[in-house]
């Protein structure tokens, strides 16, 4: 994925959520590591909170930052897994306007070279929601490394070559 270094960088503006019954700001380490890899790819980190594993909870502060004019993605932590409390992308679905169903799909062959079989236990999604780009990531640090390293923040590079989702945003926007 080659950058054009003629493209001019458009920071974004990025909303990190983690989904947790027993994690703290103290002991958010996988918060802590999307906020810092964000950081240093030249983003603004608008907001960072950890919300209960609570399906209606999730669903409402997903919706608060879908309506907050100052977040163009959000990244999402945890939750995506297949027990009971896991339940991301639940909370997410009615609010998904377009999915980006090779998210998913290209995180878990990539997980597959580090995890083996054990990444089919990943939910791992992303999608449009009125305009806003989000990715829901596993909780654990190496998924969230993985994802963002080698996909998300990839892809809200506006200098991205051949493409990005970062160049695509105004144009997302004025579809909702």
């Amino acid at each position: 994925m080659p950058i054009d270094p003629n493209r001019p960088f458009q920071a974004l503006g990025i909303a990190i959520l983690t989904a947790s019954d027993t994690r703290t700001a103290d002991t958010d380490s996988s918060g802590d590591l999307a906020e810092s890899l964000c950081r240093e790819a030249g983003h603004r980190i608008q907001a960072r909170v950890i919300v209960r594993d609570d399906l209606l909870a999730l669903r409402q502060q997903f919706q608060h930052f879908i309506d907050d004019a100052d977040v163009d993605v959000v990244i999402a932590t945890g939750g995506t897994g297949v027990t009971g409390r896991d339940v991301c992308p639940e909370a997410l679905a009615p609010l998904v306007s377009k999915p980006i169903p090779g998210f998913g799909e290209l995180f878990r062959q990539l997980s597959y070279l580090e995890i083996g079989s054990s990444t089919i236990q990943s939910r791992a999604e992303a999608g449009v929601c009125s305009g806003t780009l989000i990715f829901l990531l596993p909780g654990s640090r190496g998924g969230v490394r993985l994802g963002l390293q080698e996909i998300v923040l990839p892809q809200l590079d506006s200098r991205n070559r051949p493409c990005s989702l970062a160049e695509l945003l105004p144009r997302i926007r004025h579809e909702h």
